[in-house]
């Protein structure tokens, strides 16, 4: 699949982890039902907020419903992200070459975003109750292990929050009911690309011991 000297075949869960990018390119080929099902099963064994499993899984196929939704998503991406991407510089462990790829792939699932086969729409039950800064505990640690899943299945997906920007409309789009609040939707298909290593920073750059700021030597 690749000309990488990594083993993307390795179902070791290190190598999933080192090579599970987010990949925004994705073909339009149906993906079967029995996929996605592992997928949502291994996001059902995440730990989350005494084990109460408040989450719950919304799977979109229904090209109008992804359709009413994009229409948000590419607002936020018009009046938001667009902007910030062109007068940002590049992040820790990238390049302005590679920097100017992602934020073309943004482009493209900013377009195609409803094209994607299958939604995972990953929500919390709150009823009544209001979130907090707690709440994501109980939902992001599925939605990564829905990630590693899907990366180990050999289809690609991302995680995308940005139709949070208009939180309202957009699950009205998704036509959720009173009480369910929407954390994170995965499009998910096979990629037009290939996985590799992911970019990212020194790890001595973003760890501290005991106290932020001081150094640990077991990273040098």
């Amino acid at each position: 699949m690749t000309q990488s000297s990594i083993d993307l075949s390795s179902q070791n869960i290190f190598d999933i982890i080192n090579t599970t990018r987010t990949m925004r390119r994705l073909k339009p080929d149906p993906v079967p039902d029995e996929l996605i099902v592992k997928i949502l099963e291994a996001g059902t064994r995440a730990p989350n907020g005494g084990n109460n499993q408040t989450w719950h899984f919304v799977v979109v196929k229904d090209p109008e419903i992804k359709k009413a939704v994009q229409v948000w998503y590419k607002k936020a991406f018009d009046e938001i992200i667009g902007p910030r991407y062109a007068s940002s510089a590049p992040p820790p462990g990238t390049t302005v070459e590679k920097y100017d790829r992602q934020h073309a792939a943004v482009e493209y699932l900013t377009e195609h975003y409803h094209e994607a086969p299958v939604w995972i729409v990953a929500c919390i039950r709150h009823g009544d109750a209001k979130p907090n800064r707690m709440a994501g505990a109980s939902i992001y640690p599925a939605v990564q292990n829905m990630l590693l899943a899907a990366r180990a299945l050999g289809l690609g997906a991302s995680l995308t929050t940005r139709h949070l920007f208009f939180a309202e409309e957009s699950e009205k789009a998704l036509q959720l009911p009173p009480g369910v609040l929407s954390y994170a939707i995965l499009p998910i298909g096979y990629p037009m690309g290939n996985f590799g290593p992911t970019g990212r920073g020194r790890l001595a750059d973003f760890v501290s011991l005991d106290r932020v700021g001081q150094a640990w030597d077991a990273l040098k």
